[in-house]
């Protein structure tokens, strides 16, 4: 069976088609119109060269920025804001003449780790996703877990945990409440807290590298972004205690944080113990695309 995944972005709209075993098939971006019919149009024709290249009919999955209501069946919390208030599933699913799985993207991360990727055959998968902002998705047994009111995985939108007094209403999230852990852990996050601190710096990978050079400001800026990491997922684990933890997005591929977060993580964890695994992705850019072809298991 064919399994074609669409990740609908910002700028680029990508399809892939996997074979059962994971390999790819077809792979073609496009750049995403800014309205809703062209979007719909510009996916249903990456489908159509997909099989016709192929000469294979396949399963679609999309992964998007943002979710499908539960209650109202329309996307809501798209960044890509031309979808909101559209019934996306129905629609492709209509225009494709088959049924169309949509799910955030950041759950179709998580999904992509844990099908076939650095969680590979681990029950419960938490995807972290840190770049710009900062997302997160959940897989159980492969599967997205949306959650009743869709939103499931969305943890970088509570509060940072333990704050301390400098920390306390010292931020604002876009969402519209104040000190959410994206507002201190995302890449930008961690770039106001060096430049605040007097250090300058336009990301985080800038800000690793500055480190290795031994610049103190950024070794102080990393020792307290990983405080601040090792606290939002202490405050995961103690709820959900997942498999594994899988990063993507630019943050994740600082090397740094793979060695020292197991060494503060037990420091916010009941019990004073952790053994749980937090890895970098496998798929890099491409583990959302494939987790929305991974929509469709092989089981359904």
């Amino acid at each position: 069976m064919m399994r074609m995944g669409v990740d609908l972005g910002g700028t680029k709209i990508e399809l892939v088609a996997l074979a059962d075993d994971g390999s790819e098939l077809f792979r073609k971006r496009v750049p995403t119109p800014k309205n809703y019919p062209d979007t719909l149009e510009a996916i249903t024709g990456l489908v159509a060269e997909a099989e016709a290249a192929t000469d294979q009919r396949g399963s679609v999955g999309v992964g998007i920025p943002g979710v499908v209501s539960p209650m109202t069946g329309l996307v809501k919390n798209s960044n890509s804001t031309w979808i909101n208030g559209h019934p996306l599933d129905k629609d492709l699913s209509e225009l494709l003449d088959r049924e169309v799985r949509v799910a955030n993207d950041a759950n179709c991360f998580a999904v992509s780790e844990a099908t076939d990727g650095a969680a590979a055959g681990k029950k419960v998968v938490f995807g972290v996703i840190i770049g710009t902002g900062c997302g997160g998705g959940l897989s159980v047994d492969g599967k997205v877990h949306g959650g009743g009111n869709g939103i499931g995985g969305e943890w970088g939108h509570n509060p940072l945990p333990w704050m301390t007094a400098d920390e306390f209403n010292s931020t604002s999230c876009f969402c519209g409440n104040k000190d959410c852990i994206e507002t201190f852990i995302s890449g930008t996050g961690w770039v106001r807290d060096f430049r605040r601190a007097g250090g300058e710096a336009d990301s985080g990978i800038q800000i690793a590298q500055m480190m290795a050079e031994g610049d103190p400001l950024a070794t102080q800026a990393f020792v307290r972004y990983i405080d601040r990491l090792a606290r939002s997922l202490a405050h995961l684990i103690n709820m959900l205690d997942p498999d594994v933890i899988v990063l993507g997005g630019g943050v994740s591929n600082v090397d740094a944080i793979y060695t020292e977060l197991p060494k503060v993580l037990p420091k916010y964890v009941v019990g004073r113990e952790c053994e749980t695994l937090v890895v970098k992705n496998q798929f890099g850019a491409s583990s959302g695309v494939r987790g929305a072809a991974w929509l469709w298991t092989k089981e359904n």
